[in-house]
């Protein structure tokens, strides 16, 4: 494959701690498992390497066992680290409390993965057939979005641009957003964002609202179980999921914009891709944990 992602998103450790029930204010509660593991970019990026797309993590990382255990990770996926390590911080973490219902609650710490600057991207020179891939996260950072507002307007017109605006979509800075929605070639969220950008409910609606804010790109709107709606080439596309027997959700969308993004690097048609995305999902939740997209193999067999 000789197209390559960029990955300009924040790769942080998460610390996920299963509990009965959250602590009152001022209290106490005993975790019943914790985990340590490589989360966000990591799970999109490890995603698309399993797919056989060489991949470059081109955000910061910092010095300190979170580092060092997030470049492990990646090694062990076969991606490599545009940058050299921060001297100072650490990479961040994300505390994650998952109650009985199953309900998830975060708490953010930043690090290394929020000081990107521009100096770091300014030789940072993807080719026409390569992806690069943005998250919404970076752009609350704002060294993180000074950086990459500076780097968009340089992309070659011919490389596909990913944007992926995250939960926190809303507080994106308004600046910021316009630029993306002018530049994407992909804007790919879930039902709940693509509302929470057009303050429209019904998902058919938003995506196709979403499509008349790009200034040259389609919609790919995310829908659980359900698969995903794609707006491209002025028509809109239901394309249905895959049933399975989910274990744990977490991480579904995550895996969905990996193989998608391999997927159109393969020059698949963005229908297929996007059928092959919700296939990749579906497999991804079949067992537990962040980072479990299936490799290439495991999907063409499930799709087969």
């Amino acid at each position: 494959m000789s197209a390559r992602l960029w990955h300009l998103g924040n790769v942080v450790v998460d610390l996920v701690l299963e509990v009965p029930a959250l602590p009152e204010l001022g209290g106490d509660v005993l975790a019943t498992r914790t985990e340590r593991t490589p989360g966000g970019g990591f799970n999109v990026m490890a995603a698309a390497a399993r797919q056989g797309l060489p991949v470059t993590y081109a955000g910061a990382h910092g010095t300190g066992p979170f580092g060092d255990r997030a470049r492990a990770a990646l090694r062990a996926e076969g991606i490599d680290t545009l940058l050299s390590p921060r001297p100072e911080p650490d990479t961040g973490f994300v505390v994650c409390l998952v109650d009985a219902d199953g309900e998830r609650t975060f708490v953010t710490s930043p690090g290394a993965e929020a000081t990107l600057a521009a100096a770091d991207l300014v030789e940072l020179r993807p080719g026409a057939s390569d992806l690069v891939y943005v998250t919404g996260y970076s752009l609350l950072y704002d060294s993180n979005r000074a950086a990459l507002l500076d780097l968009v307007p340089r992309l070659h017109p011919a490389l596909t641009l990913v944007v992926d605006p995250g939960p926190l979509a809303a507080e994106i800075p308004r600046a910021a957003l316009e630029l993306l929605l002018a530049r994407a070639d992909w804007w790919s969220c879930n039902a709940r964002e693509a509302a929470l950008l057009t303050g429209v409910d019904d998902v058919v609606e938003a995506a196709r609202m979403l499509q008349s804010l790009l200034g040259r790109g389609s919609v790919l709107v995310r829908t659980g179980p359900g698969g995903c709606l794609v707006c491209h080439g002025g028509r809109l596309v239901t394309v249905p999921g895959f049933a399975v027997d989910a274990v744990d959700l977490n991480g579904a969308g995550d895996a969905h914009t990996g193989v998608f993004m391999a997927a159109l690097a393969q020059a698949l048609d963005p229908v297929a891709a996007a059928r092959r995305a919700n296939a990749g999902a579906a497999l991804a939740v079949t067992a537990p944990g962040p980072a479990t997209a299936p490799d290439a193999a495991r999907l063409d067999a499930f799709l087969n």
